[in-house]
């Protein structure tokens, strides 16, 4: 099966970008809604909507959710993108829905979603919450876990441009995790069928984005929803959607998701998990800080009077401006900066900043700078 093509067959295009509310995705919910699939589950904070959506007839339970955090919608558009295959009427389409019952929640978090933070409108990460339980967001997800009883569960979230395959240079554009169920990070027979899962994942996304593949922290932390459901037995995998080059609105990464949606379902639905160990899980790179967005090498400062040559980081900060998410770049560090890469670098070969006034590196100041060669550099890029 040609994935890519299935993509771009099936990529929902009312949607795009970083910014994904309530308004972008209840006209698509729907739409989709053919057969009574769709429902209203509960509400969040601020009194908005939670929607289910359930659709297949199948023995294997699926459940899924996306936007626990608000500010991450990349696995939301992937998630579109897939019941979009669902209701295509292609034979794929029935194989699937013969095969699972997929239960998905495609935005946990409307609050922070349309407020574009992490956290809810009480300012809780829900993904905290999983034991307490303080929030209407994570009594609905836990409820809806308890009387769907899935046999695994897909934890569908986003993770930050810093964030690279190892020291290999490369970004790490989709990076997952089989959570550990116990502080000894043991592997039952539950967590093996997650490592088991990933590992076929990663054979397939290797033909596409090789290299670009990590493995999250298997910290245990039962605060974590994922820990949280391995730990009471149902095999469950982390996806963290991450940046691509030059891919800031994660529209290419979105593909990446799709394929690995996609994939993990045919390796179920054919029954071809190979049980090779949990090697192959384990030969994954570690998912590592790694990156800034912006590297600057060679630039000459001074300091008490004596002029060195120095190295600067900005990174991208979004910020929800009128209901656009702007990327503003901001001076971050200072420094060596050997222990990581950057995104974009530029070598200044020993230029100095301007005398101009204000025209000086700050942490935290946003990256608008001269050189006295007359290069001008705007929000982090040159500007030519």
């Amino acid at each position: 099966m040609n994935l890519e093509q299935l993509f771009l067959d099936n990529k929902e295009q009312t949607i795009a970008g970083r910014y994904l509310t309530l308004d972008s995705i209840e006209p698509i919910l729907q739409r989709l809604n053919t057969n009574n699939e769709l429902s209203i589950i509960g509400q969040s904070v601020l009194g908005e909507p939670i929607y289910k959506y359930q659709i297949g007839s199948g023995s294997i339970k699926i459940f899924l959710w996306s936007q626990m955090h608000g500010n991450e919608s990349t696995t939301t558009k992937g998630l579109f993108d897939f019941f979009n295959v669902l209701k295509s009427g292609s034979a794929f389409a029935t194989q699937l829905l013969e095969k699972f019952i997929f239960c998905a929640l495609p935005m946990l978090n409307p609050d922070g979603a349309r407020l574009y933070t992490r956290e809810n409108a009480n300012k809780i990460d829900l993904n905290r919450d999983s034991q307490d339980l303080t929030q209407p967001e994570s009594n609905i997800l836990r409820t809806t876990f308890e009387a769907f009883q899935p046999d695994y569960c897909y934890n569908l979230h986003d993770q930050r441009t810093i964030f690279g395959v190892s020291d290999t240079g490369l970004p790490a554009t989709m990076s997952f995790l089989a959570p550990s169920y116990n502080d000894e990070r043991e592997i039952n027979p539950s967590r093996l069928k997650a490592i088991e899962l990933i590992a076929g994942i990663n054979d397939v996304l290797q033909q596409y984005i090789p290299g670009q593949v990590g493995r999250f922290d298997d910290s245990f932390n039962l605060n974590c929803i994922g820990d949280t459901f391995q730990y009471l037995g149902v095999p469950t995998l982390l996806f963290e959607a991450g940046h691509f080059p030059n891919d800031y609105e994660r529209e290419i990464t979105r593909k990446y998701v799709f394929i690995s949606l996609v994939s993990s379902f045919q390796i179920l639905s054919e029954n071809d998990i190979v049980f090779k160990g949990i090697d192959n899980y384990l030969n994954i790179p570690q998912n590592k800080q790694a990156f800034y967005d912006f590297k600057y090498k060679n630039i000459k400062i001074n300091y008490d009077g004596i002029k060195k040559l120095s190295n600067f980081a900005a990174q991208y900060k979004e910020e929800l401006i009128d209901n656009k998410i702007q990327f503003n770049a901001y001076v971050v560090e200072i420094g060596d900066l050997s222990d990581r890469f950057g995104h974009i670098v530029y070598d200044l070969e020993g230029a100095e900043l301007s005398d101009i006034e204000d025209n000086n590196l700050e942490l935290h100041k946003k990256a608008d700078f001269c050189l006295k060669n007359d290069t001008k550099f705007v929000n982090g890029l040159i500007k030519k």
